[in-house]
């Protein structure tokens, strides 16, 4: 039955459906063959909706309205400012300020392709004008976009946690580590780039033009306060904090800022609208496909195929960590973390792992393979923002992607760099 299913969704995705089809395809054959026809189809409907049903994933559409809101203002923009304003006059500074921007912006969105277009649009032509190569900025862009994946609001850390049954305010808080220490090492090759390429600096912005930029930049800072302040003060859950993000982006960009109207946050809605509508049937039609297969014994199948069984909890974080990097080469990261989660729970729970570690190096893997050749949806982003060819995007990846996987490996022998800004926060 596993080949069967397989089988025909490489065939749909081969001949182009998009990925929602494979999946209600896949599931719908498997109810098929295991119940001998139509009589079980109510059971596939009702693990559709139990699979949208989890009140946590109302923070998705509210996290992806207010990063669009922010990307059609003002917002984005000011936090670019003040990064440029500090850091643009050092050696390859406007590298590590576009760096630096990425990971502030996904502090307020969540989302790797918000990123890409909110940092992307308007840094790369004053990157090229610096004398910085095509190939080093797309690359950036890019990959630097990942990290919008790791830093809360996290929505690949809301999917999982849904689908793992864990803390997702523990999520949020676990990958502010790997986030930071990946921001490190992109600033770090950005600086030996520039001085190896002899890129010149920017003008020093002076004391004045620094605090203009950061006191126009504070009103959009308080996005982080208010997603970190207010879970982690007890002020808010992780859905609660995703709408109060709303209600502050739209009293910042309609009656602070003044920079959209009444009808652009109404077009801004119907695009988040139309974007969760594919999140959501992504999530149910994952969710009938997981039965499928668990119910299939698929998994154990695999697992056994594997030798997991047999491996210590290092080995199974390796297996883990490449699955999800291979899995996100060439399918969209939430379908990958719907059907591999529940393949690799059992072991996770036999050899006792952190289930927000393991969490969080998935999260990280997907958001790299997000960034991979030859399917990374982050690079069909930008080649459609940029409107670069395929291979232009790509060829400057390899460095970047290389200090990605050594960020995870580190996970994997340190996870403190994950746990411990956790632990502190959640003290037993």
């Amino acid at each position: 039955m596993a080949v069967t299913i397989f089988s025909v969704m490489i065939v749909l995705l081969l001949l182009g459906f998009p990925m929602m089809i494979p999946l209600i395809i896949g599931a719908f054959i498997g109810f098929l063959m295991m119940f001998n026809g139509f009589g079980q189809m109510e059971t596939m409907v009702q693990q559709m909706l139990a699979g949208i049903r989890p009140a946590s994933l109302i923070a998705v559409p509210m996290f992806i309205f207010a990063a669009d809101i922010m990307t059609r203002g003002q917002s984005a923009g000011r936090l670019i400012d003040v990064v440029m304003a500090f850091m643009g006059h050092i050696r390859g500074g406007l590298a590590i300020s576009t760096a630096s921007a990425c990971t502030l912006f996904g502090a307020v969105s969540g989302s790797t392709q918000a990123t890409v277009v909110a940092i992307g649009s308007p840094l790369r032509p004053r990157m090229l004008k610096a004398g910085y190569k095509d190939s080093f900025v797309l690359a950036l862009i890019v990959n630097a976009s990942d990290i919008a994946f790791l830093i809360p609001p996290s929505i690949g850390m809301i999917i999982y946690g849904v689908v793992s049954n864990t803390s997702i305010a523990e999520l949020f808080i676990a990958g502010i580590g790997p986030g930071l220490l990946i921001l490190v090492l992109f600033s770090i090759y950005s600086y030996i780039y520039a001085v190896r390429n002899n890129v010149p600096t920017e003008p020093k912005a002076t004391w004045m033009e620094r605090a203009r930029t950061l006191r126009q930049a504070l009103w959009p800072m308080g996005f982080p306060v208010i997603i970190v302040g207010g879970i982690y003060g007890g002020i808010f859950s992780p859905t609660e904090a995703a709408a109060a993000c709303v209600f502050y982006a739209l009293i910042l960009e309609v009656i602070v800022f003044r920079s959209m109207s009444l009808n652009d946050v109404y077009q801004t809605a119907k695009s988040t609208g139309l974007i969760t509508a594919v999140v959501f049937i992504l999530v149910g039609a994952g969710a009938a496909f997981s039965w499928v297969i668990s119910f299939a014994q698929v998994p154990q199948e695999i697992l056994a195929a594997v030798g997991i069984s047999e491996m210590d909890a290092i080995g199974v974080l390796f297996v883990i960590s490449v699955a999800f990097f291979i899995g996100c080469m060439f399918v969209d990261p939430i379908v990958v973390i719907l059907i591999l989660v529940p393949i690799f729970a059992p072991v996770v729970k036999s050899v006792g792992l952190d289930p927000v570690l393991v969490g969080t190096i998935i999260t990280l893997q997907v958001a790299i393979g997000s960034a991979t050749p030859p399917f990374g949806c982050d690079i069909f982003t930008a080649m459609a923002v940029f409107k670069r060819p395929y291979i232009d995007v790509v060829r400057g990846t390899p460095p970047f992607i290389i200090m990605l996987l050594g960020v995870a490996v580190a996970l994997i022998f340190f996870p403190q760099i994950a746990l411990f800004l956790r632990d502190l926060a959640f003290a037993k």
